[in-house]
């Protein structure tokens, strides 16, 4: 069988993780399926643009994005070309769309998945905006097209929530998801209750690379809202955008706060819900006070978790512990084994 042919809009932290464990388990992947995956185009707005049928060295790209910053000039393929020349014109099988997000919209991204439906192709996406704000349409083009849609990455890394439903769930009704899903807020909470500076904690999570130079996103609620949204769009079919979630971050939690609250045997976390409430989806983020002996409160640091009630099966939960970049990667790398095993 001939190798599946991939293009990537956006080669960041992940996409050149992804591209790495690619080159690492490519014996792997030709054994088990018989085919081979290769890159055929990516598309970046500051490393360059490469468009190559033949299949772009992945080990050489990142290589180049490490020691140069961005795609060394004899690249083969090497070209000026935007996201939408790609997708019009690479010749791929699956579009991976990892651009960076834009939380209030979801847009470009959008778009790309939209493009990429309309030229044939499959797509996996690790960006939540998306899954955000445009589940049900997305979801109804690629059936339409007959592709497949993948997104397994965009709540929590490559821990297996979607596809824990979609295969271990089956005929199981969601109706409610819960969870500590912002780990930027997770950390900080604790730290400030280990009396740690609240300054100090930024600057620490920025030097540590999970803290954006803008961190309001996060501190204020809009990432979990979206991801909380994601999730009951997709589990749940529930068909709603980030703004009609009832948001409230961290912003306004002092320390005095998070002692009280120890003071009475718990801690604060930056909790996400949704549930079906007389037939609709109502969801809210908000910092909730968990008692000490609540499982919710063992997650620490960067670790993050997602519990989902159904019908038939109770509740159940996932949790991730301190994820790295790797994870992510393998998020992605899952959803294009998706693909080859849907194309069997």
């Amino acid at each position: 069988m001939n190798d599946l042919r991939l293009a990537m809009l956006g080669f960041g932290n992940a996409g050149q993780a992804f591209a790495k464990m690619l080159c690492e388990k490519q014996n792997d992947i030709k054994g088990k399926y018989s085919r081979g995956v290769i890159v055929t185009a990516i598309s970046t707005k500051t490393k360059g643009n490469i468009i190559n049928s033949e299949g772009i060295d992945l080990a050489k790209a990142c290589s180049d994005v490490e020691t140069l910053g961005r795609f060394g000039d004899d690249t083969p393929g090497l070209c000026d070309a935007t996201d939408f020349d790609v997708i019009e014109n690479a010749d791929y099988d699956v579009m991976c769309e990892l651009t960076p997000l834009n939380i209030m919209t979801g847009q470009p991204a959008i778009d790309h998945i939209k493009k990429s439906f309309a030229h044939g192709s499959h797509v996996v996406t690790a960006n939540k905006g998306p899954i955000a704000w445009a589940y049900s349409e997305l979801k109804e083009m690629a059936e339409k097209a007959g592709r497949m849609f993948f997104y397994e990455t965009t709540v929590m890394d490559g821990t297996p929530v979607f596809n824990l439903v979609d295969h271990d769930l089956q005929l199981c009704r969601v109706t409610e998801i819960s969870g500590i899903l912002n780990t930027t807020t997770n950390y900080i909470l604790e730290e400030m209750a280990a009396g740690k500076d609240y300054d100090a904690i930024i600057a620490e999570g920025r030097r540590r690379g999970f803290i954006e130079a803008d961190a309001a996103m996060d501190i204020e609620g809009y990432d979990a809202a979206a991801k909380v949204t994601a999730l009951l769009n997709a589990l749940m079919n529930a068909k709603i955008t980030p703004d009609m979630v009832e948001r409230k971050g961290i912003e306004d939690i002092t320390v005095d706060d998070i002692k009280a609250a120890e003071n009475r045997g718990k801690v604060i976390k930056l909790l996400c819900r949704g549930a079906l409430i007389n037939g609709q989806v109502a969801a809210s983020v908000k910092p909730t006070e968990i008692d000490k002996t609540d499982m919710l409160a063992t997650i620490d640091s960067t670790s993050s978790v997602v519990s989902i009630t159904t019908d038939l099966m109770g509740k159940l939960s996932v949790i991730e512990h301190a994820p790295e970049i790797e994870q992510t990667a393998y998020g992605i790398f899952g959803d294009v084994l998706r693909v080859l095993e849907g194309l069997e």
